[in-house]
């Protein structure tokens, strides 16, 4: 008999167990995000991974990505290229555009965000058995692959930073825009 997994069986009970436990690994990459960018709100760092998802992404399709008005985008650009952040450049395919790129201080400074946020993980990781580093490896990467079949398939998938920087799909188009040059894809991360 197949167990229930309605919203009183054991999917969600595993489901509040998921949530509980996440809190302490959001609390771990919030205090890795506080210590390394204090200089970028979270709504600017989010911009910065995804143009460093999508290089030379445009505007429109930035403000889409995150979720934001185009003109709240707009401003959060300019605040990011102030700031040394991003770079704008004419679009490949129409000059009119606007292509978004990270300047290396931008790169650096993801670096140096991961490093921290994997060195707090690994002194956690330290305390676990053998047994539960390796099933809280496989849960985790079954749970990603899950997640990114169900937005694959979904029609307003949103961007899954990748922290290996390999990239796993072809970036959005614009309506309107050139098909895929064919160019092997840029590589992501979170």
């Amino acid at each position: 008999m197949a167990e229930e997994t309605g919203p009183h069986g054991p999917d969600a009970s595993m489901a509040a167990a998921l949530d509980e436990a996440a809190g302490t690994l959001l609390a771990v990459w919030e205090a890795a995000r506080e210590r390394t960018t204090s200089q970028l709100s979270g709504a600017q760092l989010r911009a910065v991974m995804v143009v460093e998802q999508y290089d030379g992404i445009n505007l429109r399709r930035l403000a889409t990505l995150t979720d934001m008005l185009l003109s709240s985008a707009s401003r959060l650009c300019d605040r990011l290229v102030a700031a040394g952040m991003l770079e704008r450049e004419p679009g490949r395919f129409d000059r009119r555009e606007i292509s978004l790129h990270l300047t290396p201080a931008a790169t650096r400074l993801l670096a140096e965000l991961r490093a921290d946020r994997r060195q707090r993980l690994e002194r956690i990781l330290t305390g676990m058995s053998a047994e539960g580093r390796a099933a809280l490896l496989r849960g985790m990467r079954e749970f990603d692959e899950v997640a990114r079949r169900g937005e694959a398939a979904a029609a307003e998938a949103w961007p899954v930073l990748q922290p290996t920087g390999e990239r796993l799909d072809e970036p959005l188009t614009e309506p309107g825009s050139p098909p895929s040059t064919g160019e092997p894809p840029v590589a992501r991360t979170a």
